[in-house]
Order: C-alpha cells, then structure tokens, then sequence
C-alpha cells in the first residue's frame, strides 16, 4: 500500500497514544499528589487510590486495544477498496480501448464492466468466509443487494456464505477445493497459488489441499502445449491476427531459452502485422476516411511503439486530429 495512504491511519494511532498518555500522566500526578501529599490521610484511603489507579490504566489500554483493532479493520477495508479502485481503473482503460478500437454497443460494454465486477466481489467475500469473519461477510452481502444489478449475485453469494458458514470442516476444504479448481479452469494461476497456499496453510495435514499444487503445475503445463500447438498452426496458416494472439498469452509460459527459439518466428510475425497496419493506414490516408486512419495510427502506436513506422505516425498525430475536427463540421 501507498506509504502516502497511510498517513491519515498513522496520525490516528499516534494521536490515540498521545492521548492516552497524558490521561494517564495526569492521573497519576494528581492522585500521587493527593495520596502522598496529606501526610494527614491513612494508609486504606492510599490504597483505595492506588487501585482506582489500576483500574483506570487498564480501561485505558483496554480501550487503546480496542481502538487499534477498530484501525485494523479500517486500514483492511481501505486495502479492498484501493484493489477494487485498480480494477475499475484497469476496467476503464480495457473500455477506452473498446470505445477506441471498436463499435460494440453499450450492452456488451455493460456486461464487460458487471462481469470484472462480479468476479472481485466473489473474491471478497470468500476470502472473508475462509478468514471465518462471517459479520463481515454478511455486511458486505448486503451492501451488494443494495445494487439493484447485483440482486441476483447477492442471493447467490448468502447462499453459498449459509453452506460455507454450516458445513463441516471437510465440506468447507471441499468448497475451497471447488473455487480453486475453478481458478484453474480459467487460468487465473496467481489466485489460484494464493488460494492453494491458504488451504495448505489452514490445513497442512489435508491430502487434497498438498495435491493441489502438483495439479496447479500440470494444468499450467497443459495450457501452455495448448498454446504451444496453437502457435504452430497458426504460424503455418499465416494467420498473423491468430498468432499474434497465441503469442502474448504465451509469452507468460515460456522459459528464456524457449522465448530465443521463437524468436525469429514471432520476429517475422510482427513485421507481418506491421507490414498489414501500414497499408492499411495509406489507404484509409488515400481514402480520406480520418478517423479509420487515426485508430489505426493508433494502434501501430500502441502495439510497435519502436518501430520507426510508429514515429512517424506518432508526429502525424496532431494532423489526423485536425482532419476529424474539420470533416465533423
């Protein structure tokens, strides 16, 4: 987290310390002055403010404990909303790309947003239901029903947080296994990991949870022959658009040495696309048709921005944007 983000949580619990710290200075100056001050007063009286004392430093820390936890919540609550605030940022610039590059209607770009959406809450939720924090899980529950779009979702999720919530301890490692299985499906493998080192961690002696991460490895493995299988086929096509696609994905699974043996291959790829993108630029340029010139300018930007293609369309930039002003007047 952000050192920056912190500061106002910071300042609380030094105010708190501060505080506390001269409550405490002044009651014990003013009752060992009044104890040891009246020379006059008995021994039980001293006692009595002694104890009193006591009590008052211990419903002082008690409190400052207290306090500190209330913080914790707070400062876990600010982590969720900061990695809900990345992925709408993240979301946000997928859809300025969308909005960019094509002409997808506002319901699809709407099921994009609910989609990224649901899964995070998911992922909310469940991780409070293995951290057992059950008031938590249902107080989120409930500020997702207030969504009218997440109706459906909220029902969903106080259903399986009941499940969760009644089962025994092998029905709960069996559910966990169920998620992580589905990470797996999808190929969200850094969640997946997390989640595996979380079951493993709560239940070091479980069979399955210790199998989960050979099964975590070959799936990996599968998807990357897939890839591998795919990449070949489609470089023997000629497919560029396919290839290029295969290739980014892959690119997460490949070793040094095996990214040097394709080397040459992808080499050969990108200058394909490149090669298809300039043409396609000249003649929407040819054409007159600015905008279709401005998107792909861009794209050749985005995707070879060393190129020397891209810098010269990169100084361009400015013109094509004048030209789309003037033809929209």
């Amino acid at each position: 987290m952000d050192p920056q983000k912190n500061k106002p949580t910071s300042r609380f619990r030094k105010h708190l310390i501060i505080i506390y710290a001269a409550l405490i200075a002044v009651a014990l100056l003013t009752l060992l002055t009044n104890v040891f001050g009246d020379t006059d007063r008995t021994f039980a009286p001293a006692i009595v403010w002694l104890m009193a004392l006591l009590i008052l430093i211990i419903a002082v820390i008690a409190i400052l404990t207290r306090a500190f936890k209330i913080q914790h919540v707070l400062e876990e609550n600010n982590a969720k909303l900061e990695e809900l605030a990345e992925l709408l940022k993240k979301n946000h610039a997928v859809m300025t790309n969308i909005n960019q590059n094509t002409r997808l209607g506002e319901s699809v770009k709407q099921v994009v947003f609910r989609d990224a959406h649901t899964q995070v809450l998911k992922e909310i939720v469940f991780d409070k239901l293995q951290q057992k924090d059950f008031d938590a899980t249902y107080e989120i529950i409930d500020e997702i029903a207030h969504n009218t779009t997440y109706k459906e979702l909220a029902k969903q999720l106080r259903d399986d947080a009941e499940r969760y919530r009644h089962a025994t301890d092998a029905e709960r490692i069996n559910q966990v296994v169920a998620h992580i299985e589905k990470l797996l499906e999808d190929h969200q493998w850094a969640k997946a990991s997390m989640q595996i080192e979380k079951l493993i961690k709560a239940q070091p002696q479980s069979e399955k949870a210790l199998m989960l991460r050979q099964k975590l490895l070959d799936k990996k493995q599968e998807r990357k022959r897939i890839l591998l299988t795919a990449w070949d086929d489609a470089v023997k096509r000629q497919d560029t658009e396919r290839s290029l696609e295969v290739l980014r994905e892959l690119d997460l699974y490949l070793t040094p040495n095996e990214g040097l043996a394709l080397q040459e291959a992808a080499k050969d790829v990108f200058m394909n696309k490149l090669h298809n993108l300039g043409v396609q630029f000249s003649l929407a340029v040819s054409d007159k048709e600015w905008a279709k010139a401005y998107r792909t300018g861009r794209q050749i930007i985005n995707d070879f921005p060393n190129s020397k293609m891209a810098q010269e369309i990169r100084e361009r930039m400015d013109v094509l944007t004048e030209k789309i002003r003037q033809s929209a007047n």
